[in-house]
């Protein structure tokens, strides 16, 4: 069994929930209607329309939780007359056998949105709960982790939130906010790196910063003589890591990235990167166990 994760840091930032009410709204219409929960066949047969039922939703093992206004949400569109109370807010570390949520109202519309309700949270708290497990890995370091554009398409907004749950930080939000200038970009100008952040200042709106991902140390000698904000070192090895980071000399951010994992991510924070951009804490998080227990009725 994994061991529980430590309290929430006393300086975390208050989270802002992504999503307008109306994007809200028609993010969970959608996911219901996928659902056909508006003609649950199996609830409509078993249970009476008049029976009133008790829930709480409830960590089955530890972790950091994420997507309570969306559960919500997923419950009062079936019925709006559902009470609610939370005990573990967004951004929450709980232990195993903790209560998140307790609900109360109709029977039919509690079972209707459980499993939709249950999808939304348990995702997004196991991308928190991954998240908060890397921040624990480098903490003493100077390193923050962040997330990247590896994200469930039309999920973006969502995932991102559910890293800040975890005490990670977000990359850039998509290709318009900042610059990453690639290999492939780099391929098509034969590697000429000072042209590409020359090109990129000229074409981007002031104040953009621009990063530069470099295979070796000599493109990040390029890239600190080119001026670039942030240098990404892509697929290094710590000890390269920390050569390069001696060499950008605070000229420059640098972000490690490239197939970090639990194992590896703490060598790599003590290469002295300010930044280690993870794209598992998003693609890869496995969800959190998450259940909801029913009272009678």
């Amino acid at each position: 069994m994994t061991a529980p994760l430590p309290a929430n840091p006393a300086n975390q930032a208050p989270l802002r929930f992504p999503l307008a009410e109306s994007d809200l709204d028609a993010l969970v219409r959608g996911a219901l209607t996928e659902d056909h929960a508006f003609r649950d066949v199996t609830t409509l047969a078993t249970v009476r329309e008049d029976a009133v039922a008790q829930a709480r939703m409830v960590a089955r093992a530890d972790g950091v939780i994420a997507g309570l206004p969306i559960a919500l949400a997923t419950f009062q569109c079936v019925a709006s007359s559902i009470a609610h109370e939370i005990h573990a807010p967004d951004g929450t570390r709980v232990a195993r056998g903790t209560s998140i949520l307790s609900l109360e109202g109709p029977a039919r519309a509690l079972l209707t949105a459980e499993r939709v309700a249950l999808n939304f949270v348990q995702h997004l708290s196991g991308i928190a709960t991954i998240t908060a497990r890397y921040v624990d890995a480098v903490r003493g370091t100077r390193a923050q982790i962040l997330d990247t554009r590896k994200t469930t398409p039309g999920w973006r907004a969502l995932e991102k939130y559910a890293v800040r749950c975890g005490g990670g930080v977000n990359h850039r939000a998509d290709l318009e906010a900042d610059v990453l200038i690639k290999d492939n970009h780099l391929a098509a100008l034969q590697g000429d790196v000072a042209l590409a952040v020359r090109r990129t200042r000229e074409f981007a709106p002031a104040g953009t910063r621009v990063e530069v991902e470099c295979d070796d140390i000599e493109q990040v000698r390029a890239a600190v003589a080119a001026h670039a904000d942030i240098i990404l070192l892509d697929n290094m090895s710590p000890a390269l890591m920390r050569e390069c980071v001696q060499l950008i000399a605070g000229r420059a951010l640098s972000e490690a990235s490239g197939g970090i994992s639990l194992d590896t991510v703490r060598a790599v924070a003590e290469s002295g990167v300010d930044r280690i951009s993870v794209g598992a804490l998003t693609h890869s998080a496995p969800a959190l166990d998450i259940g909801i227990d029913f009272g009678r009725w």
